[in-house]
C-alpha cells in the first residue's frame, strides 16, 4: 500500500531503521546521543521520573519497539480476568438488547443491537444481562418524545401490546411524556423529556431502590424497597409505542452523565483505555519536543506550531507510536474517549478552526502511519461519536457544546482525504448527517437559559374584554411599549447566539460543496451532488414510511443551511463570470426536466407519467431541443414499468414472510431510531431493496440517455460538460437565453432544495402555530405558562422563522417563479417539469403569508407587489393549462387562485397581470361546469362578485355571531374585496359570445338544480332521524355534506344575481337564442328554493332550529336574499321591457306563490284561521330585521318588487281564460301548447321542447329525431 497524504513526501513502506553514522547523513536521522535522549524524552518510564543517563537504557530504533511493548505491559489488566471477577452481574460482558426471545410485539432493532423503534402498539424489550447485587447504571438516549416507559424488569415478567415496563409488578420504569413512574400503579415523578435529551436508569440493590436523572439532573428517588433476593435479578427493558425510538448505552461508550458510587453494565476496556492513553502522551509528547540539530540539544515547542517538515527522526518515532495505537483507533470507546477529547482540546483555546493547522497535520498522520481500514473505521466511528455528542449535549446559554463539536468537524472536513472518504462512505450512507444541520428547540426553558437570556415576556394581546379575538390594532400603554422592546431586545440576544451556530454549520456545508479539490478523484461538490441525490430519492420514494424519512424538522434547517452556502458559491461564480446570473435572478432551466441527466424517480410531472412523456411529445424533443429517443428505449422504459409492479407485488405479498422468519425483532432501516446510524443497517422492507438495487441500467441503444446515469457514477464531466458537451444543460429551447446562468452542479441543487421544500419542509413551517396557539388559549390564565410559551416562541422565531429564513423562503418562491415561466416559453415540453415546482411556489407563498408572521411581515420583502403579480400570472394561466394533468396539481392551482381573489392585496396582484391573460383567465372560469371541479371555479367567481351583491357585504353570517368563535385567517371570513375589472371582462366576454354565455348559465342552473335537490334530500333524512323516538345519532359526514351542498346552492345564485346584475340582457333581450329558455328555467328554480325555504312550518324550518353541530351555516338569511337579489334585478332594476318579460315568467309558472314574496317581508298569513295564535307566538323571518346588512335603499325595492307582484299577479289572474285539459302542454301540464315538433307534428309547449332538445334530439313521444320546431297555433274553433 502506498498511501499518500497531501503535502507529505515519505510513504509507508520507505523508511528504514538504521544507526550508523555514515547511513545517519544520508537518512537525515540524528547521532546516537541526541536520537537516546529525544526517545526517552518521548517514552518516559511510567511513574514520570527520569533517571540519570548514566542508569537509563541507551535507546535507539533498533530496540525502541521492546521498549515501548515493555511500557505499555506495565499496569496492564487483563479483561477476561476481570469480567470474571464482577459480582452482581449475570450475562454477556458485551451488553446488548435480547433481539431473540427478550421482546414483546413488532420492534425494529439497529445492527449494533443498542437502538430500537416500536413497530406495533407498545412492544417491549429487554437487555441480555441482568443484575442482582451492587449499584448499577444505563444510560438511554431519547430519540423521539413520545409515549415510553424506560427501567427495570425482572426475567418473570410478561407484556403485551397493552401492558409494558412498570404495568406489571416486579417491572419499574419512568415516563416523561406523561411525566409519571410506573409500577403497576403510577403517580407524577420527574420532568418532561425532549428529543435529545438523556435518561440515565440508576438501580441500588444494596438499599433496594430505583432512581433517574435527566441530563445528569437527578429527578429522585422513583421506588424503595424493591423486591431482592434469591431469584431476582433485574434487566434494563423499555415498552414504546409506535414509531418511537431511542438507543441504549450499557457502557459500550463513555457514559455521559457518569454517577459516582454506579457502574455501568458493560465495563470500559481498561486495558485498551491504558494503553490508548499512554500512547496518546507519547504522541503529545513527540509535538512538543523538537529537535535542534545544530546545537544538538532537545527543545520545547508550541503545539499550534508543530509541522513534521520531513524530519526521519520524528516519522520514524510517531510509525512506532501508531504501530500500537492504530488497531486501538478501531474501537468507538477508544476513539470518543481518547482521540475525539485530545482533538477537542486542541480546538479548546478558542479562535478560527484555521488557527489550529494540528489537526490537519494528525490526519495526515493517520492516512500515512495507519492501514486504510484502519483510518476508515476511525474516521467513522469519530464522526459518529461527534455527532452523537452534538445532538444530545443540553442546550446551555452560549450554545458552547454545540460550538465546540461543530468546530471539530469542520476541522476534520477540511482534511481533503478524510472528506472525500467521509463524503463518499459515512456522511450519508452511516451517519444522520443532516443532524449536524439542525438546533434542536429545548422544551424546559429554565435549562437552556432562556430565563436570563430573556428576563422580559411579552405577547401580542388582541383580545377584548370579553375575551374574544380582535381584528382592530389596539395602541400599546406605555408599560407594553416597554415590555416589548425588553422582550425583543432579549430576543435579538439570543438572534446573536444561534447565528454563531448556523455560520458554522453553513461552513460545514462549504467545505462540502467545494469543487476545486481535484486531488486524488473528483472534487468534493460531486460527491455530495450524488449522495444528495440519493438522499432525496430516499425521501421522496418513501413518503408512507416514516422509518426512512428524514424528519421536518432536520429537513427545514439543512434546507435553510444549504440556501446560505448555495448563495455564496453562486455569488462567487458570478463575480469571476460576470456575464453570469446572480443568485438574486435564480431559476432552474427546463432542460432539466427532460434531457434525463438529472433523475427526478418517480415524481409526477406536469403532464404525466414521464414514459407517457417520451412517447407523445419525442417529436417535439426532437424539433426544439435536439433530443432523440430511440424507439427501443420508449420499449425499454414501458417494459421496465411492467416489470416493477410485478416485482411490486411480489416483494409485498412477501413481506409477512420475511417479518416472521426474525420473529419480530425486525432490523431498523430507521432515521427516527439511532441518534446516528441511518442506511448501514439490515433492511427489511421493499422500498429499502429498491433504493439500493438500481431500477434499470441505462439502455445501451439509447442515443441521448433520456434517463439519468446511475447517481453513484456520474462525473464532474457528466454534470459541468466540457468541450462542447453541455452536460446537465444539454438540450436548450430556442426560447431560453444564451447567457450562462451559473455552474450547472449549482443548478442541480438548487432543484434538489426545491424538491427539499415540497417534501416536508413547508407541513413543519405550519407547525409554529402550536405553540402560538397554545400561548393565545393560555392567555389570562396561567401567567408561568405564558412566560415560558413566551421564551420557547422566541427561541422558535430565531432559528426557523426569523427574517432571514423568511427571506430564504422568499428566495425559493421566485426561484420557482422564474423556471416555471421559463418552462412555459417552450411550449409542449413544460409538461416534462416536475409538479413540485408548482406545488412549491404556492405553498411557499401560503408560508410566507401564514406562518412567519406577526413577527415579521410579507410587505416588507424586496420586490413583493411585483412577485405577487407574477405568481397571479402563473395561477390564471396554468389552473386550466391543458399541459397539465394531474387531477391534485389541477386543483391545487384552483384553489391557490381561490385563496388569492380572497385577499385586497393578492387581489390586486391579478388585476396588474396583462389584460389578456385576465380575459383569458375570466374565459376560463367561465366554461361549462360539467365534467371539470366547478366548486372552486364557482367560488372564485363568488369573491369577485362579494361586496357588490344584494346584502351580500357580510364577512360572517348574522346568525354565526354567537355560536363560533372566528378565525380571521380563514379565506372564507376575509372582508368582502370585488373586483370592478374582472367583473367587467366577465359581463364583456357574456355579452360578445352568444354561445358561452348559455353554454355557462345552463350549467349553473343544472348545478344548482342538483345541489339544492340534494340538500332537500339530506334534511329530510336528518329530520326523519330526529323525529325518532329511540335514541340515535345523525352521521357528521352526512351533516357535513348538507351543509356543503347548502352553501354550494347559496354560492350558485349568488352567480347567477352576478350574471343578472352585469349582463341582463342575457335573459332579457329575447332576440338573443336561449334567452326566453334561461328566463323560464331561472324563475322555475327562483320559486322552487322560495317555496321550499318560506312554507310556513316546513321542513327547513325544523331543521334550522334543530341547530346541529356542522348545520350551522344553514339559516334562512343567506339563500334568501341571494334570490331576492336576483328577482330585485330582473323585476325593479331594469327598463320596462325587461321588467315586463320577467314577470310574465315569474307568475307563468305554475310554482309562483306571492305568500314566498311576502314572507321575506314578514307578511306571512295563516293557513286557517286556528293556526293564528300559535303562529304569532312564533318570531317570522323578515329582511326588515337584518338593517346592518342590507340598506334601506334595498329595502324599499324590494317593498316595490311585492307591490309590483301584487298588482301584477290580481291582474293575471282576472284576466286569465279558462284552459281546457286538451290545450295544456302534455308534458308540464302548467303551459299551453305553443310548438309542434318536425316531422313528427307532436306537441308541447315551448319552454319543454327547448329545455329538452339541450341534452336529446329524439321526439317526446315517438323518439324521431326532431328537425326542427315551429310555433303553434290552435285554429279557431266554428
Amino acid at each position: 500500500m502506498t498511501s499518500r497524504a497531501p503535502g507529505t513526501t515519505f510513504s509507508r513502506k520507505n523508511y528504514r531503521l538504521s544507526t550508523e553514522p555514515e547511513k545517519s547523513k544520508v537518512a537525515g536521522i540524528v547521532n546516537s546521543k541526541l536520537l537516546n535522549d529525544y526517545l526517552h524524552r518521548i517514552f518516559p518510564i511510567a511513574d514520570g521520573t527520569q533517571p540519570t543517563a548514566a542508569y537509563r537504557k541507551h535507546l535507539s530504533f533498533q530496540n525502541l519497539q521492546e521498549h515501548v511493548e515493555g511500557l505499555l505491559a506495565e499496569d496492564a489488566v487483563s479483561e477476561d480476568g476481570q469480567d470474571q471477577g464482577v459480582e452482581g452481574r449475570l450475562g454477556p460482558s458485551t451488553v446488548v438488547l435480547d433481539h431473540t426471545s427478550g421482546f414483546e410485539g413488532l420492534l425494529l432493532v439497529d445492527d449494533d443491537l443498542l437502538g430500537v423503534i416500536g413497530h406495533s402498539n407498545f412492544g417491549s424489550i429487554r437487555a441480555t444481562t441482568c443484575v442482582y447485587k451492587g449499584k448499577w447504571i444505563y444510560e438511554v438516549l431519547i430519540s423521539s418524545q413520545g409515549l415510553m416507559q424506560i427501567g427495570w424488569c425482572t426475567l418473570n415478567c410478561r407484556f403485551n401490546q397493552e401492558e409494558g415496563v412498570g404495568d406489571t409488578p416486579d417491572s419499574y420504569a419512568y415516563d416523561g411524556n406523561r411525566v409519571r413512574k410506573w409500577n403497576v400503579t403510577t403517580t407524577n415523578y420527574g420532568k418532561s423529556w425532549a428529543a435529545g435529551d438523556i435518561v440515565s436508569c440508576l438501580i441500588d440493590l444494596d438499599e433496594g431502590s430505583i432512581s433517574f436523572c435527566l441530563n445528569g439532573v437527578s429527578l429522585g428517588t422513583a421506588f424503595d424497597n424493591i423486591s431482592r433476593g434469591s431469584g431476582m435479578a433485574y434487566f434494563p427493558a423499555i415498552s414504546l409505542s409506535f414509531k418511537e425510538s431511542v438507543a441504549f448505552n450499557f457502557g459500550s461508550r463513555p457514559l455521559r452523565y457518569p454517577v459516582e458510587g454506579y457502574r455501568p453494565l458493560q465495563d470500559k476496556p481498561a486495558a485498551d483505555l491504558a494503553k490508548a492513553q499512554k500512547l496518546l502522551g507519547y504522541l503529545k509528547n513527540v509535538i512538543h519536543t523538537g529537535i535542534d540539530v545544530m546545537e544538538g540539544k532537545l527543545v520545547e515547542r508550541e503545539a499550534s506550531t508543530w509541522q513534521l517538515q520531513g524530519e526521519p527522526t520524528v516519522l520514524i518515532t510517531l510509525a512506532h507510536i501508531f504501530n500500537s495505537f492504530a488497531p486501538l483507533m478501531c474501537k468507538v470507546y477508544l476513539v470518543e474517549d481518547v482521540l475525539m477529547n485530545f482533538l477537542l482540546s486542541i480546538l479548546e483555546g478558542g479562535g478560527s478552526v484555521e488557527a489550529h493547522p494540528l489537526i490537519q497535520q494528525l490526519l495526515d498522520l493517520m492516512w500515512l502511519l495507519m492501514e486504510d481500514y484502519e483510518v476508515h473505521e476511525c474516521l467513522k466511528q469519530l464522526l459518529m461519536s461527534l455527532l452523537r455528542a452534538y445532538r444530545f449535549s443540553p442546550i446551555v446559554p452560549d450554545l458552547g457544546l454545540q460550538i465546540h463539536y461543530l468546530r471539530l468537524t469542520i476541522a476534520i472536513l477540511k482534511h481533503e482525504k478524510s472528506r472525500k472518504y467521509l463524503l463518499h462512505n459515512v456522511l450519508f450512507d452511516v451517519l444522520r448527517s443532516v443532524v449536524f444541520f439542525y438546533i434542536k428547540s429545548p422544551l424546559r426553558v429554565e435549562e437552556a437559559g432562556l430565563q436570563e437570556l430573556i428576563p422580559t415576556t411579552w405577547w401580542p394581546n388582541r383580545f377584548n374584554k370579553e375575551g374574544k379575538e380582535s381584528k382592530e390594532i389596539k395602541d400599546e400603554t406605555a408599560e407594553e411599549r416597554l415590555r416589548r422592546r425588553a422582550y425583543e431586545r432579549g430576543c435579538q440576544r439570543l438572534k446573536k447566539r444561534i447565528e454563531v451556530v448556523e455560520e458554522l454549520q453553513v461552513q460545514i456545508l462549504k467545505l462540502l460543496l467545494n469543487n476545486k479539490d481535484h486531488g486524488g478523484g473528483g472534487a468534493s461538490r460531486y460527491i455530495f451532488l450524488n449522495k444528495f441525490r440519493k438522499f432525496l430519492q430516499e425521501n421522496a420514494s418513501n413518503r408512507g414510511n416514516l422509518t426512512v424519512l428524514c424528519p421536518p424538522e432536520y429537513m427545514v434547517c439543512f434546507l435553510h443551511r444549504l440556501i446560505s452556502a448555495l448563495k455564496h458559491y453562486w455569488d462567487e461564480y458570478n463575480m469571476k463570470n460576470p456575464l453570469a446570473m446572480s443568485s438574486e435572478d435564480a431559476y432552474v432551466p427546463p432542460q432539466l426536466f427532460y434531457n434525463g441527466k438529472v433523475d427526478y424517480f418517480d415524481l409526477q410531472r406536469l403532464g404525466g407519467l414521464l414514459s407517457h412523456l417520451k412517447k407523445t411529445l419525442k417529436d417535439e424533443l426532437a424539433s426544439k431541443a435536439n433530443i432523440l429517443i430511440d424507439p427501443a428505449e420508449l420499449q425499454a422504459v414501458t417494459m421496465d414499468d411492467l416489470d416493477e409492479d410485478e416485482e411490486s407485488a411480489v416483494s409485498t405479498a412477501q413481506r409477512p414472510a420475511a417479518a416472521l422468519a426474525i420473529g419480530g425483532a425486525l432490523a431498523r432501516p430507521s432515521w427516527l431510531s439511532s441518534p446516528t446510524l441511518g442506511r448501514a443497517n439490515r433492511f427489511l422492507s421493499t422500498a429499502a431493496v429498491s433504493l439500493m438495487t438500481p431500477r434499470r441500467s441505462p439502455g445501451a441503444l439509447e442515443k441521448v440517455k433520456v434517463r439519468t446515469l446511475n447517481m453513484e457514477q456520474r462525473t464532474e464531466e457528466d454534470i459541468e460538460g466540457s468541450h462542447g458537451n453541455e452536460g446537465l444543460l444539454l438540450g436548450r429551447p430556442a426560447e431560453e437565453p444564451e447567457q450562462p446562468i451559473t455552474e450547472n452542479s449549482l443548478l442541480e441543487i438548487l432543484d434538489g432544495i426545491v424538491m427539499m421544500y415540497n417534501l416536508s419542509v413547508h407541513q413543519q413551517l405550519g407547525k409554529r402555530r402550536d405553540i402560538h396557539d397554545e400561548l393565545v388559549k393560555s392567555q389570562k390564565v396561567f401567567s408561568e405558562k405564558l412566560n415560558h410559551l413566551s421564551r420557547r416562541l422566541a427561541w422558535i422565531n430565531v432559528t426557523i422563522y426569523s427574517k432571514e429564513k423568511m427571506q430564504d423562503i422568499y428566495w425559493l418562491l421566485r426561484v420557482c417563479i422564474r423556471t416555471i415561466e421559463h418552462g412555459d416559453r417552450i411550449g409542449s415540453l413544460f409538461a416534462f417539469m416536475p409538479e413540485f415546482y408548482l406545488s412549491v411556489a404556492m405553498n411557499s407563498y401560503s408560508a410566507l403569508k401564514n406562518y412567519f408572521s406577526p413577527v415579521n411581515s410579507m410587505e416588507e420583502l424586496p420586490g413583493y407587489e411585483e412577485t405577487l403579480t407574477h405568481l397571479a400570472a402563473i395561477l390564471a394561466k396554468h389552473f386550466a393549462d391543458s399541459r397539465i394533468v394531474g387531477t391534485d396539481i389541477r386543483d391545487s392551482l384552483m384553489q391557490a387562485l381561490a385563496s388569492y381573489v380572497c385577499y385586497p392585496h393578492s387581489l390586486r396582484a391579478v388585476e396588474r397581470i396583462p389584460e389578456l391573460q385576465r380575459i383569458s383567465m375570466m374565459k376560463n372560469l367561465l366554461a361549462p361546469y360539467e365534467q371539470r371541479p366547478w366548486a372552486q371555479t364557482n367560488w372564485i367567481l363568488v369573491r369577485l362578485w362579494r361586496g357588490c351583491g344584494f346584502g351580500y357585504r357580510y364577512t360572517r353570517l348574522p346568525h354565526l355571531l354567537k355560536t363560533k368563535p372566528e378565525d380571521a385567517n380563514l379565506p372564507s371570513l376575509q372582508k368582502p374585496c370585488p373586483s370592478t375589472l374582472l367583473q367587467r371582462h366577465m359581463a364583456d366576454l357574456l355579452r360578445s359570445d352568444r354561445e358561452m354565455a348559455p353554454s355557462f348559465l345552463n350549467s349553473v342552473l343544472n348545478q344548482l338544480n342538483w345541489a339544492f335537490s340534494e340538500f332537500i334530500g339530506m334534511i329530510q333524512e336528518i329530520q326523519q332521524a330526529a323525529e325518532r323516538l329511540e335514541r340515535n345519532f345523525v352521521d357528521s359526514r352526512q351533516l357535513k355534506v348538507c351543509a356543503t351542498c347548502f352553501d354550494l346552492s347559496v354560492s350558485l345564485l349568488r352567480v347567477l344575481e352576478m350574471t343578472v346584475t352585469l349582463a341582463p340582457e342575457i335573459f332579457l333581450d329575447w332576440s338573443r337564442p336561449s334567452s326566453e329558455l334561461l328566463l323560464r328555467r331561472l324563475a322555475q328554480l327562483l320559486n322552487q328554493v322560495l317555496n321550499r325555504v318560506t312554507a310556513e312550518r316546513n321542513l327547513f324550518d325544523r331543521v334550522v332550529n334543530l341547530r346541529l353541530p356542522g348545520l350551522e351555516s344553514v339559516d334562512h338569511y343567506p339563500i334568501l336574499v341571494a334570490v331576492t337579489g336576483i328577482l330585485v334585478r330582473l323585476l325593479v332594476d331594469t327598463d320596462f321591457q325587461g321588467a315586463e318579460r320577467a314577470t310574465a315568467v315569474l307568475l307563468a309558472d305554475p310554482c309562483f306563490q306571492l305568500r314566498s314574496i311576502q314572507y321575506l317581508l314578514g307578511n306571512t298569513e295563516p293557513l286557517v284561521l286556528g293556526m293564528a295564535s300559535a303562529s304569532a307566538d312564533k318570531k317570522h323571518f323578515s329582511l326588515q330585521s337584518y338593517t346592518d346588512y342590507i340598506s334601506q335603499e334595498e329595502l324599499a325595492k324590494v317593498e316595490q318588487m311585492l307591490g309590483h307582484l301584487s298588482e301584477e299577479s290580481k291582474q293575471a289572474a282576472a284576466s286569465t281564460l279558462p284552459t281546457s285539459e286538451e290545450d295544456l302542454c302534455p308534458i308540464c301540464y302548467a303551459h299551453p301548447i305553443s310548438a309542434v315538433f318536425k316531422p313528427c307534428s307532436h306537441k308541447s309547449c315551448k319552454a319543454c321542447i327547448n329545455q329538452h332538445l339541450m341534452n336529446n334530439k329524439d321526439c317526446f313521444f315517438c323518439k324521431a329525431t326532431i328537425t326542427g320546431v315551429d310555433d303553434y297555433m290552435k285554429p279557431a274553433t266554428s
